[in-house]
C-alpha cells in the first residue's frame, strides 16, 4: 500500500515572516488531522529554508527545496548543492518542475543530473513530468511524458528508484484554474506506472509514489485522490493558505 504524499510548492512567494507563519500553521493543523497517515512536505523559496526548517523541527512535516544543482561545490554562482540543502534540513528536492523546464529552459539531460545528485547527496528527488497544452491538443501527452520520465531516470538503478517520487503536472493546468479530469489524471498516472514496470519491475512500479500537480484545490482533491494510481499531490497556489492545504491533506 503506497502512503499518500502531499507537498506544497510555495514557488516565489512569502516573506521572512509569512513563510514561518505558514509553516507553523501547516504543522499545527496537519498533524492533528493526518497523523502518520499522510507524508507532508513544504517547499519554500531558498532564502527561507532555514527559518522554515526551524519552524518544522520536532514535527512530521518535511522540508523540500525547489531546485538543486548537480555539482557538489565550486564556482557555480547562484547554485545550491545537495550538501547545502541537507545542511539546512531538507529531505526532498524538486527536479524538473515545469517552470524550470519551460521558463528557465532546463533540459532533460540537466534534470537527470539533478536527480542523480539529489540521491547521491542523501535527498529524495521529486521528478516532475508533464505536457504543454499544444502537446495535449496534438495527442502527444504519452510521448512527452514517456520521454521526460525515461530521460529523468536515465542510469538510475533498481536500488535507487525507491528514493524517487514522480509528479505528473499537466503544464496547461498549472496556475490556470484548469484541472485535468480525474480520468485524464488516472490515464497518465497509469501510463507512468506501466513505463516504470517496463524500465524496472512491476514491484518497484507498484511501490512508486506518483503525485498529481495542476490546480489542485480542496474541491477537487478527493475525486482525484480516488483514482487508483494517484498517490498524492504537488500543490501550488493552494499550499499558500493553511486551510486549503490542510483540506487537501485531509482528502489524501
Amino acid at each position: 500500500m503506497r502512503k499518500p504524499f502531499v507537498a506544497g510548492n510555495w514557488k516565489m512567494n512569502t516573506d521572512s515572516h509569512s513563510s514561518v507563519a505558514l509553516a507553523e500553521g501547516v504543522v499545527s493543523s496537519s498533524e492533528k488531522l493526518a497523523g502518520h497517515k499522510v507524508d507532508v512536505a513544504v517547499i519554500p523559496p531558498f532564502v527561507y529554508l532555514q527559518p522554515v526548517s526551524k519552524a518544522l523541527s520536532s514535527s512530521r512535516v518535511a522540508l523540500g527545496s525547489q531546485d538543486i544543482y548537480f555539482e557538489q561545490k565550486g564556482a557555480f554562482t547562484g547554485e545550491v548543492s545537495a550538501a547545502m540543502l541537507k545542511d539546512v534540513g531538507c529531505t526532498y528536492a524538486l527536479c524538473g518542475h515545469s517552470e524550470r523546464r519551460h521558463v528557465i529552459g532546463e533540459t532533460d539531460e540537466l534534470i537527470n543530473k539533478k536527480v542523480a545528485a539529489a540521491i547521491a547527496g542523501g535527498l529524495l528527488p521529486i521528478l516532475c513530468v508533464g505536457e504543454l497544452i499544444e502537446q495535449r491538443k496534438a495527442d502527444q501527452t504519452a510521448e512527452v511524458v514517456m520521454r521526460q520520465l525515461k530521460a529523468g531516470l536515465e542510469g538510475l538503478s533498481d536500488e535507487k528508484l525507491p528514493a524517487v517520487t514522480i509528479a505528473y503536472e499537466p503544464v496547461w493546468a498549472i496556475g490556470t484554474g484548469l484541472t485535468a479530469t480525474p480520468e485524464q489524471a488516472q490515464e497518465v498516472h497509469a501510463l507512468i506506472r506501466a513505463l516504470l514496470a517496463d524500465m524496472y519491475s512491476t514491484k518497484l512500479a507498484e511501490e512508486t509514489c506518483i503525485q498529481y500537480g495542476g490546480s489542485v484545490k480542496p474541491g477537487n482533491a478527493a475525486e482525484l485522490m480516488a483514482q487508483s494510481d494517484v498517490d498524492g499531490f504537488l500543490v501550488g497556489g493552494a499550499s499558500l493558505k493553511v486551510d486549503d492545504f490542510v483540506a487537501i491533506i485531509q482528502a489524501a
